[in-house]
């Protein structure tokens, strides 16, 4: 493999002449045979699986805590597995499309063609995923890729670097190292097509880079995901179901729950359950490998700066932490999770994404009110519903719109990869995963062959004859 690795923090010009080698080599090559696309999603597979341990241990560096099961199944089986779910259906997604006879004589088809090279940046939460992930899509569609990953993770950064250093041509695969400076002057580049993963605020800067030269953007972001549990659920499952995520990576995930819309009167039945759910999943959280930390301090007094205002307001914060763990040791970085009642939209929690494990609950007195309530913010990454009756269902998908779904669960849709993931509105644009992500980083050309007598091409090449006019008329008219 030639492994010409970019220097850490290389400069605008180092990366445009690096991306400017890749879309000649692209241009040069042509559109990937199925064979070499298949290869290279093979490889991105081979390097997953083969450095797994050294993977889990880099991330594990980086948080200080964090389940080895956790990156295990977030971060190298997910990966994995959609990769192989592209590999295994791109025959199909390739087939050539039928033509068909828009005129007589005339035949017409589409031709999906690869768009080049596409950027990625991804973000520390998910540091593997959310770079194997894009890529896979970029893979199957034929194109090459260069790649900015997180440098609040560093060690699983540079680990990346490295593999795919090993693994890929420099032409075909890359990674560029560096701090929010690079990351600015990475988004600045002339790709074909840019993909992002990251916080709203920092979307709006990458979509201004982006359009100074006109490239097109997927921007899966987050925003505040909302948990409608309507009057007929059952608490108890939707306590344990919506604690398991919002658990999961201590919360900080885009698509964890993060807000709690339930019927007036059901707050203490829903802490207890919630309370009881917490205590079954960890009996200790300090010192349980199991119970991830905030990658960085940072991130630990911002939890703490949301509950302090939280309490401030007027808010009751019920910490589910077992009894008497003390967590508040900023070098551990764990921050217990913790039910806040009686959220008001004036308080920290209610205005920004938690991206930790604090669930504000919010109380409404009809299921109109709690449609009402989601629908006067901004349109979130995905809608968890709990319900058992379908009319309900039918109603808050009729009358609600999100990037995703889920109906008596949270988050499963991300591990489906037949179903597209992307955000709406101010959650983001666009879609990867499967068939989706072909078709997004494909371009889909048109091809029309005319026919021997052009008759199509004659209505347009003057003179025109008087006879034509009628025809064109009667066809307006029909």
């Amino acid at each position: 493999m030639s492994s010409l690795k970019l220097p850490f923090a290389p400069s605008a010009e180092q990366i445009r002449a690096r991306l400017e080698t890749m879309k000649i080599a692209q241009l040069r090559a042509g559109a990937p045979s199925l064979e070499l696309r298949k290869d290279r999603i093979d490889r991105a597979i081979d390097l997953l699986d083969t450095h797994r341990d050294a993977l889990i241990d880099a991330v594990r560096a980086d948080y200080g805590s964090r389940s080895r099961q956790q990156t295990l199944l977030a971060d190298i089986l997910t990966p994995i597995e959609g990769l192989r779910f592209n590999r295994d259906h791109l025959d199909e997604w390739m087939r050539a499309q039928s033509s068909f006879e828009p005129f007589p004589g005339t035949r017409a088809w589409v031709e999906h063609q690869p768009l080049g090279v596409v950027g990625i940046i991804s973000p520390w939460n998910f540091p593997i995923v959310l770079a194997f992930g894009p890529l896979a899509s970029a893979f199957a569609a034929g194109n090459r890729a260069m790649l900015k990953p997180s440098e609040l993770t560093p060690g699983t950064s540079e680990l990346i670097c490295e593999l795919i250093a090993r693994y890929f041509d420099a032409d075909e695969f890359t990674t560029v190292l560096g701090g929010p400076e690079t990351g600015a002057t990475f988004s600045a580049q002339a790709f074909d097509h840019l993909i992002f993963t990251g916080s709203t605020q920092v979307a709006h800067h990458i979509m201004r880079a982006a359009s100074d030269n006109l490239v097109p953007v997927t921007l899966e972001l987050g925003g505040k995901s909302p948990v409608i549990v309507a009057p007929d659920a059952d608490l108890r499952r939707a306590a344990e179901r919506v604690l398991t995520v919002k658990t999961f990576n201590a919360g900080q995930i885009c698509l964890s729950p993060d807000y709690v819309l339930l019927q007036a009167g059901r707050e203490d039945e829903f802490v207890e359950y919630a309370r009881a759910s917490v205590a079954r999943m960890y009996s200790t959280m300090r010192d349980n490998a199991d119970y991830t930390s905030m990658v960085n301090v940072a991130g630990f007094e911002r939890q703490h700066a949301l509950i302090a205002d939280a309490l401030d307001k007027g808010a009751r914060v019920v910490n589910l932490a077992p009894p008497g763990e003390d967590l508040s040791d900023p070098a551990i970085r764990k921050v217990a999770p913790s039910l806040i009642v009686d959220a008001t939209d004036s308080m920290r929690v209610m205005q920004e994404e938690i991206f930790g494990p604090l669930l504000p609950v919010v109380t409404y007195e009809t299921l109109g009110d709690a449609i009402a309530y989601v629908n006067a913010h901004p349109r979130p990454l995905a809608l968890y519903l709990f319900s058992d009756k379908q009319d309900v269902r039918e109603q808050v998908a009729a009358h609600t719109t999100s990037g995703a779904m889920v109906v008596n669960d949270a988050m499963t849709h991300v591990f489906v990869d037949a179903l597209p993931f992307g955000g709406v509105g101010a959650s983001g644009m666009g879609h990867y995963h499967g068939e989706y992500g072909f078709r997004s980083l494909s371009h889909a050309k048109p091809v029309l062959l005319q026919s021997e007598g052009a008759e199509t091409n004659l209505l347009m090449r003057a003179p025109y004859p008087k006879g034509v006019e009628p025809a064109i008329e009667e066809r307006i008219s029909a």
